[in-house]
């Protein structure tokens, strides 16, 4: 099993939502963009608009772990960005994993 690194960087997120290809539900919003290596990196994006830093840190938990469980299901080689919503709030991990996959299959990027 190969296990992405992080999108830290500034630049590295600038790179991705200038140059990726992004599609949305009502959740989430997700950019992708080819690396050119054989691993992947996630960078997760959430904003004070969504809510309060606990709120923030959960949501960012829960994108995580939804990733991290079907990390293998996922094509290599790719820079992806996930931005939450205001609407994903509230959620719950089984809808923020429903959201992740849905669109990782609109970006045709599952095995």
């Amino acid at each position: 099993m190969v296990f992405s690194q992080s999108l830290k960087k500034n630049e590295d997120f600038r790179k991705v939502y200038e140059n990726g290809v992004s599609l949305a539900d009502s959740f989430l919003v997700m950019y992708k963009l080819p690396n050119n290596s054989n691993e992947n990196r996630l960078g997760i994006s959430v904003s004070k608009k969504v809510g309060n830093s606990i709120v923030r840190h959960h949501l960012t938990r829960l994108i995580r772990e939804a990733y991290r469980l079907h990390e293998e299901m996922f094509d290599t080689g790719l820079d992806i960005v996930i931005v939450a919503r205001s609407r994903a709030k509230n959620s719950s991990y089984k809808t923020i994993e429903k959201s992740l996959l849905k669109l990782a299959d609109l970006h045709q990027i599952l095995k």
